[in-house]
């Protein structure tokens, strides 16, 4: 599969194994506003790249395939969703088993849940606390929007 460059990633559309062959970029179409939170689904290290193209805050569950993602966050990532309404906040779920970038979150039994911005690891949450998620969330969002409008700087966690 060929990477292609994101350059107009509207709202997040659910990806599965089934497109593994159409660009990711092609398939992020549609509106912001939907009711339901939308995910990518990550399961290759090809679309796990081609994600990290994708303009704004990309969340991302990574989870084991034995234990799949954490369930209980989906209504506060559809509540955040309904009350920013962002084409620049993306929410990812990704199987660490098969993507070779996340070889070191394979073996945990607590949620990981990875924020990236610029196609760099800008801030991590462990666990499925709620509050904290929300904060990180919101305040990885404003830091996103604060870079691409005004040219700030992205703090990074981990360089690629």
């Amino acid at each position: 599969m060929m990477l292609m460059p994101c350059q107009d990633a509207g709202a997040v559309s659910s990806v599965g194994p089934q497109n593994n062959s159409r660009s990711l970029c092609k398939l992020m179409r549609g509106s912001a506003s939907n009711q339901t939170v939308q995910t990518i689904n990550i399961n290759s290290q090809e679309l796990w790249e081609e994600m990290l193209c994708l303009k704004g805050l990309i969340v991302v569950d990574a989870f084991q395939a034995w234990c799949g993602p954490c369930k209980t966050v989906v209504d506060l990532f559809r509540k955040i969703r309904n009350e920013v309404s962002s084409d620049l906040l993306h929410f990812a779920v990704a199987e660490v088993d098969s993507i070779d970038a996340l070889e070191k979150y394979r073996g945990k039994c607590e949620p990981v849940f990875l924020f990236y911005a610029g196609g760099e690891l800008v801030a991590v949450v462990r666990g499925a606390n709620a509050p904290l998620l929300q904060k990180t969330i919101l305040e990885q969002l404003a830091m996103e929007r604060k870079v691409l409008e005004h040219g700030g700087e992205r703090v990074v966690v981990i360089k690629h």
